[in-house]
């Protein structure tokens, strides 16, 4: 028995606030990105500040489940906030791209620790049916990180300088850190067996050369052997990995959660439903200021709806996961996300701003099941010991999901813009640049617009349309669970 009760409400503010930091952080960095490259004379590594952040992110996750299970939420927490403190510090210090970009390494190793260990401590402080309203709450704060973050990013620049950027995450992680401190209590663990390194350092390295790889193919210009050296890396590290954690005393994922199909199936389709949901978020901007000619600051409202139904959708699936099975809860998910999926990829060019608003609400309500009931299933599917390397490899598969589609969406942009361009003489990409950014589209010749709009409402439809595709594969994935009853 511990000593001490914790404050739930307070750890709920103080996970609610962590995680509106790292959610912030990604959009709020890409705001200042002109001023940063500007001041550190560093465009050709402009992506890299980005990239590395997500990279990092991603390798952690895992790991930081492992420790949260073998060393307690709370210890694991506040480290992996101090570490994400220390990495904002040191990027807000930077003053050239190279430091800059090792530094968000550090930050972004620290990131990655804060949203697993805060599911899985929602899942110890909550009882099961309350844990997805929850959790969806907690979700939400990316949403609303999409709307304030660029308004705050704006201002910091305006105002300040960059570097506070960084800066404003220390007396808010300081805060949070002091909040779980003071609040959090946790029994004693006892621990008795050894971490495994081994199976860590293979695993690290299959994370790291899988997304790399995706990332060097996302680019315009790559070489393909770069792209099969990555994927050749992943596949033997994988090799290693999975043969290293046969062994281990105490594997840093046990191989025998990948023997419950319905584990796998929830994570294979919350992938897919992440990889979906990335190209949504970041193309109907696209969509709604190169085809409507929207300011950048009214286009990004168009996917505001979603965050605001992906709340909606929480608590559906609190309700639904109590009821049917999760292959039940899942399809219903799916059927609303085909159902806007395939929405958007019939809209026809001409199509109205207020529309995107309707499709939003619908997919947002099917993001909001989707997401938070693989996650409350992917816990509840395990023993409590691995409770923490659960949650963290459904973080990590929503990570992977997103970080593969936006390289293969860019893939099929890049592919059908440069298509339609050889069609015409008169046009080139630096045009299509500029038609996507309404304060550079008045500068071109107005009898090329109808066809340089064409071209990229059909690079748009191209993508939606593979955005249907992974939809009906996660329902076609999800139809082969044939388990009947919850585990509990």
């Amino acid at each position: 028995m511990t000593a001490k009760k914790t404050n739930v409400t307070l750890v709920t503010i103080a996970i609610f606030v962590a995680t509106f930091l790292t959610a912030v952080e990604g959009t709020i960095v890409s705001t200042a990105m002109p001023t940063i490259v500007g001041d550190l004379h560093g465009v050709n590594l402009m992506n890299w500040i980005v990239s590395i952040y997500l990279l990092t992110n991603a390798v952690a996750t895992p790991i930081y489940g492992k420790l949260a299970d073998l060393f307690g939420r709370k210890r694991i927490f506040i480290i992996g906030i101090l570490i994400f403190i220390i990495g904002s510090t040191l990027s807000g210090t930077a003053n050239s791209m190279p430091t800059l970009i090792g530094w968000r390494a550090l930050q972004g190793v620290g990131a990655g620790c804060i949203m697993p260990v805060a599911n899985t401590i929602i899942a110890d402080i909550y009882p099961f049916e309350k844990r997805a309203r929850v959790m969806g709450l907690n979700g939400a704060a990316w949403g609303i990180a999409a709307i304030v973050a660029p308004l705050l990013g704006g201002f910091i620049v305006d105002q300040l300088t960059w570097h506070w950027v960084f800066f404003i995450n220390i007396p808010i992680g300081l805060i949070t850190v002091a909040m779980i401190a003071l609040y959090l209590h946790e029994d004693a663990r006892t621990i008795s067996a050894k971490i495994d390194y081994l199976g860590t350092l293979w695993l690290t390295i299959a994370l790291l050369s899988l997304m790399y790889g995706f990332q060097v193919l996302g680019e315009t210009n790559f070489t393909w052997e770069t792209v099969e050296t990555c994927f050749a890396v992943t596949v033997i590290a994988i090799f290693l990995f999975i043969k290293r954690e046969q062994k281990a005393d105490d594997p840093i994922i046990s191989l025998k959660l990948f023997k419950n199909r319905t584990f796998i199936t929830q994570n294979v389709a919350t992938m897919l439903v992440s990889g979906f949901l990335i190209g949504f978020e970041v193309y109907i901007p696209t969509w709604t200021q190169g085809l409507l000619g929207l300011p950048a600051s009214l286009a990004g409202f168009a996917v505001t709806p979603s965050s605001v139904m992906w709340i909606f959708g929480s608590f559906l699936a609190g309700k639904f996961i109590l009821k049917l099975t999760p292959k039940q809860t899942l399809m219903i998910s799916l059927a609303l996300l085909l159902i806007g999926s395939s929405w958007l990829a019939l809209l026809p060019q001409t199509t109205p701003f207020w529309l995107f608003f309707v499709i939003s609400t619908v997919l947002g309500v099917g993001f909001g099941i989707t997401i938070t009931s693989t996650t409350v299933t992917s816990q509840r599917l395990v023993e409590a010991k691995d409770m923490g390397v659960a949650t963290s490899f459904n973080t990590l598969a929503r990570t992977l999901g997103q970080t593969i589609m936006m390289s293969i969406f860019g893939i099929i942009m890049n592919g059908t813009m440069n298509s339609g361009i050889a069609q015409h003489n008169n046009l080139n990409l630096g045009m299509m640049n500029k038609l996507i950014n309404p304060q550079t589209a008045s500068s071109l010749p107005a009898k090329l617009l109808p066809t340089l709009r064409t071209i990229l409402y059909q690079a748009l439809h191209n993508i939606y349309l593979a955005g249907v595709c992974l939809i009906i594969l996660a329902i076609v994935i999800n139809a082969v669970d044939h388990r009947k009853k919850q585990t509990i």
